[in-house]
């Protein structure tokens, strides 16, 4: 039906007849002359329809938005140049017009800012836009330049199963029932995970899968029910083999899909040192600003919420300075307040120093004169900024003082214009769960721990050091790894310190013990995001714009309607009954 692509037509075309297929992006109809800009997904061409072609011309003037056209006619160069358009040197002067359907009026158009609601029923025409198309020709580039470089470094590609056994560690599954087996289920993968330890027990050595996968948990900017990650595992390796090798992949994608050179080897920041440094344990190293740890500075003075949590073994009590600080608004002051309160903050004290040294503050009563001094020393205030500091547990002051941080850098423009990607390595092995009384796995229960005897482990298990690594890229997790637990004794181990006992392992997990039983190899993974690079090359914030199909943040498909009711019948084949809503 074609015999070129719209957004390819250029100079070297000129005097050519060529057969266009696409959508009237724009139609002009300017009295003596019809101009109209015919869209395909490779971009715009111009076609003019001159008045001497009758018949082709009341075609043009009948035209809509979204009309879908077969243009034939002749190459020939623009009298005005439109050099924002690849085709922006010629023009197509039209001999035929053929109008192959015609468009109902939109419920949006291409141009317009609609609402990602709106966006997301009638996603087939958001999709049409040029900058989603853009957008998802990034994804593609991306996982094409991803296999073709793991293709050549003798990694296999290797499908796992979609239909598995149910494991909930974490997120939740998604069940599937099985019609055969009444009353039985299978779950969607959260990952690959067990599957490809499995094959480096197997002996290949090499793994890598685009892998889908489906996690039953609340919905972000950054996360989906379902899901795309580039899945690899090694046997035979040491963190730095794989972080080494995987480093190396993702500086050549970029390179080939973006034209970007990142940094010949990423800087390494241990958990401890990224909490401590950032408050966050996936850093945005393009933010300058940093926390000081100044408990030793505050215990003895007067202000209670300072000294009490400088003497808990479990607190911390973080300072944060603001360059220019001094400059905010009580109000804008209480509005960071606010923000830092969603993530846990109880208040934010603070200390502002005027242009000309004066101290505005409401906790700078509570201190002696050197204690205050030694405290503005910390923090390198000088004149004109300003400090905000957080108390209580660790944690918390990490999480609401490392979103302080993020979002002062983002208000006050402080954030550079770079690629800052990094290695975070050496996570906890457990976090304590108070609710349910037990530890959990930071990573997964299959990371190994960094120590190998299994009585130093439970001895130690509160302060064990994992032998996990994330892959962080300005600011967002990207990948995540570990070196596996290759041991069946130290697997088992393990389980019990997460309240795994030995029957409950046996029933989840037999045959990953049994596995590990028959010669398994040290060996080691990492999974990356495929969706949260993709939105990063193509400079979204959200992964929804690399997705073709997304849920929304309420896990609702809003073009098909899903998730909807089941009739009974269908139900009742595979032996399942719904219960009705609790008031």
């Amino acid at each position: 039906m074609r015999t070129h692509f719209c957004g390819l037509i250029d100079e070297a075309l000129t005097g050519q007849s060529v057969t266009l297929c696409g959508w009237t992006d724009v139609a002009r109809n300017l009295g003596g002359v019809c101009f109209i800009d015919l869209r395909d997904h490779h971009g715009i061409v111009q076609v003019l329809v001159e008045p001497e072609q009758v018949e082709v011309f009341k075609v043009a003037a009948s035209l809509g938005y979204e009309d879908v056209l077969q243009v034939e006619g002749v190459v020939r160069a623009r009298h005005s140049v439109n050099d924002k358009l690849k085709s922006g040197q010629v023009e197509v002067v039209a001999t035929k017009i053929t109008i192959l359907n015609k468009a109902e009026p939109l419920p949006f158009h291409a141009h317009e800012n609609a609402g990602e609601e709106t966006r997301l029923k009638y996603r087939y025409l958001d999709l049409r836009r040029p900058e989603m198309q853009r957008m998802m020709r990034t994804r593609t580039r991306l996982v094409a330049a991803l296999r073709q470089w793991l293709d050549a470094r003798d990694f296999q590609d290797i499908e796992t199963p979609i239909l598995t056994k149910a494991t909930p560690e974490g997120a939740r599954d998604f069940l599937v029932p099985a019609r055969m087996h009444p009353g039985e289920f299978y779950a969607l993968p959260q990952s690959p995970q067990l599957f490809k330890q499995i094959l480096m027990v197997a002996g290949f050595d090499r793994y890598y899968q685009i892998a889908r996968c489906f996690r039953d948990e609340a919905l972000r900017a950054d996360r989906q029910l379902e899901f795309t990650q580039l899945d690899m595992e090694f046997a035979f390796v040491a963190e730095r083999d794989v972080q080494d090798t995987t480093e190396d992949m993702i500086r050549s994608v970029f390179r080939e899909v973006m034209q970007v050179e990142l940094a010949p080897e990423f800087p390494r920041l241990t958990w401890v040192e990224a909490m401590r440094r950032f408050g966050s344990d996936k850093p945005d190293l393009r933010n300058p600003l940093e926390l000081v740890d100044v408990a030793e500075l505050v215990k003895d003075s007067e202000f209670k919420v300072f000294t009490d949590w400088a003497s808990n073994p479990e607190g911390r009590i973080a300072a944060l300075r603001i360059p220019g600080g001094a400059l905010l608004s009580r109000k804008q002051i209480d509005d960071l307040g606010a923000h830092a309160a969603k993530y846990g903050a109880k208040g934010l004290a603070y200390i502002k120093l005027g242009g000309n040294g004066e101290v505005t503050s409401p906790i700078a009563k509570f201190f002696a004169e050197a204690a205050f001094a030694a405290l503005i020393k910390a923090t390198g205030l000088q004149n004109g900024d300003l400090v905000f500091f957080g108390a209580g547990k660790y944690n918390t002051v990490s999480d609401f003082m490392g979103a302080l941080r993020l979002k002062v850098g983002k208000d006050m423009k402080l954030v550079e214009d770079r690629w800052a990607p990094l290695w975070v390595t050496d996570f906890p092995m457990f976090e304590y769960d108070d609710e349910a009384q037990r530890y959990v796995a930071l990573h997964h229960p299959f990371t190994a721990p960094a120590v190998d005897d299994i009585d130093d482990l439970r001895a130690n298990a509160r302060t064990a050091v994992s032998r996990g690594y994330d892959m962080v890229l300005n600011g967002n997790e990207i990948g995540g790894g570990s070196i596996r637990i290759h041991r069946p004794d130290m697997q088992s181990a393990v389980f019990e310190l997460l309240g795994i006992g030995a029957e409950e392992a046996e029933a989840k997990f037999g045959f990953l013990l049994d596995a590990l039983k028959y010669g398994a190899p040290p060996h080691g993974g990492i999974a990356f995001g495929i969706d949260r690079i993709a939105a990063l090359m193509a400079g979204t914030e959200s992964i929804r714009d690399v997705i073709a199909f997304p849920k929304t943040t309420t896990a609702q498909c809003l073009m098909t309607g899903a998730p909807s009711p089941i009739p009974d019948a269908q139900l009742a084949e595979v032996h399942v009954s719904v219960r009705p809503k609790e008031k």
